[in-house]
């Protein structure tokens, strides 16, 4: 799955590159080298963990230090359970990362990212068994961001989160996000 899931990004990175060099000169504009752009976001993640479905409300601050590199922090909070049998429950209680962004500009509007950082994860189980469970994680991701002008957008991107405590089990995460320059 990972295999698979690194052979399309890099083909459609490739893809898109063979187009996008002329965008580069207009997106010079937006995101000036050596310029810093702080950014925000605001959203929905799923959250798929062993077969477990989870829904979190996430915020996310970045800065953009021109137009291919940045950084961003994000923490998240769960808003719901999911059963896990036999009576028993998980939730998402709280999330909070750090990653180093990449960018890969395709029009003055329109990018693509790749992220990879390091986070941590706290979840509460229900049931006989109720208790908290915690771990770091190492994550990696890639996604999209369109703006609709020069300050607001939308962003889309899947997040791989590979746990360090073997309790808790390794996830896919799915975003929606609401995007806003500042």
């Amino acid at each position: 799955m990972k295999l698979a899931l690194i052979a399309a990004a890099s083909f459609a990175t490739l893809a898109v590159a063979g187009f996008a060099a002329p965008a580069l000169a207009q997106d010079a504009a937006a995101n000036p080298p050596g310029a810093i752009t702080w950014y925000g976001n605001l959203g929905y993640t799923g959250v798929d963990a062993d077969h477990t479905d989870l829904s979190a409300i996430d915020g996310r601050l970045g800065a953009r230090f021109g137009r291919y590199v940045g950084a961003e922090g994000e923490v998240a909070f769960g808003v719901n359970s999911s059963n896990i049998g036999g009576g028993e429950s998980v939730k998402l209680n709280n999330e909070e990362a750090i990653y180093a962004v990449g960018y890969l500009p395709v029009s003055g509007n329109l990018d693509l990212l790749a992220r990879v950082g390091y986070g941590n994860q706290e979840f509460h189980y229900g049931g006989t068994g109720s208790g908290h469970e915690s771990s770091g994680s190492w994550n990696w991701g890639v996604g999209g961001q369109y703006f609709f002008d020069g300050k607001d957008g939308v962003r889309v991107d899947y997040t791989r989160v590979n746990t360090t405590n073997h309790n808790v089990p390794d996830a896919n995460t799915w975003g929606i996000n609401y995007v806003r320059r500042f």
